[in-house]
This record gives structure tokens, C-alpha cells and sequence, in this order.
């Protein structure tokens, strides 16, 4: 898995460029932001059950049919196995949030997804409800911790859902 540092430094040797303003910038910006980054990651990682729980209710809250005869988490594997998706998406973004970076989304958990859905007829429209459902809790949850809520908490999940989203063309 790579962090902010490993990628912008390959990105500037594979240019053959020295670093920069901006590339020092960043850097700078990824430092100072550390701490806050891993407390936020500490207070996902003791919530992450409840937080996985109350956006599956949300979910089918929102979503009805996906829990009714025919739907996608119609029976307890099913349901099960949704919420499963859903504790991964969480962990990866985590995982994401402490690197600064998101390639570990792109590694581990984007890569082949959308075929691999749409393989078992999986609908993906609902995965993305779901990835926004985490994230707006998990706001809620740092916020709660009285830590900063901004743009290195929302990346990994904003990333998530740009990445899954359909676009038609």
C-alpha cells in the first residue's frame, strides 16, 4: 500500500523532476494532518460495527425492495453478506484515510468490483447509497470526537462513490 509520500516521490522520479512548491506543498500538508488522520482512523476502528449496522438500516430504509422476496439482501446470507460489503468498503477507506492516498481503493477494492457485481447481478446503484451512507455517519462520528470533519475524511469515500458511479454518456 502506498501513502502520500511513496506516490508523489514516484511521480516526480518517473518525470525526473526534482520536487517542487507543490509537491513540497503537499507533503507539508500530509504531515500536518497525520494526527488528525489517525485519531479519526481510532475512532472509526472502535465504531466500525455500529457504524456498518446503522447504515445497513439506513440502506434498507431508503432502499425497501433490496430486503423484500427478489431483492438483493432478501435472506440472512444475503443481508449478511451486504453488510459485509459494506464493514470493507469502511475498513478500506480507513486504510485510505491513513495513507493520505487512495490507491489502496484502486488495489483492493475497485479493481474488478463493477464486474464482479454485475457477474452476481448485484445492483451497484445501492452500493454507492451505501458508501454515502458511511460517510455521512462516519462525519458524524468524528464530529462527535471533536476532531476536524473536511476534505482527508470524505477523499476515501468520495473516491469510492466517483469511482462506482455509472455516467451516461
Amino acid at each position: 500500500m502506498r501513502d502520500t509520500v511513496t506516490s508523489l516521490i514516484k511521480n516526480y522520479d518517473t518525470t525526473g523532476r526534482y520536487l517542487d512548491r507543490d509537491g513540497l506543498d503537499r507533503l507539508k500538508s500530509y504531515f500536518q494532518t497525520g494526527t488528525t488522520r489517525v485519531q479519526a482512523a481510532t475512532v472509526i476502528n472502535g465504531n466500525a460495527a455500529s457504524l456498518v449496522k446503522q447504515a445497513g438500516l439506513q440502506l434498507f430504509a431508503q432502499i425497501p425492495e433490496l430486503i423484500r422476496p427478489g431483492g438483493n439482501a432478501y435472506t440472512t446470507r444475503r443481508y449478511a453478506t451486504c453488510l459485509r460489503d459494506m464493514d470493507y468498503y469502511l475498513r478500506y477507506a480507513t486504510y485510505a484515510l491513513v495513507a493520505g492516498n487512495t490507491d489502496v481503493l484502486d488495489e483492493r477494492v475497485l479493481q474488478g468490483l463493477r464486474e464482479t457485481y454485475n457477474s452476481l447481478s448485484v445492483p451497484i446503484g445501492p452500493t454507492v447509497v451505501g458508501i454515502g451512507i458511511l460517510k455521512d455517519l462516519v462525519r458524524e462520528q468524528i464530529a462527535a470526537a471533536d476532531l476536524p470533519v473536511g476534505d482527508y475524511l470524505d477523499q476515501p469515500f468520495d473516491h469510492m462513490i466517483r469511482e462506482l458511479s455509472e455516467t451516461d454518456i
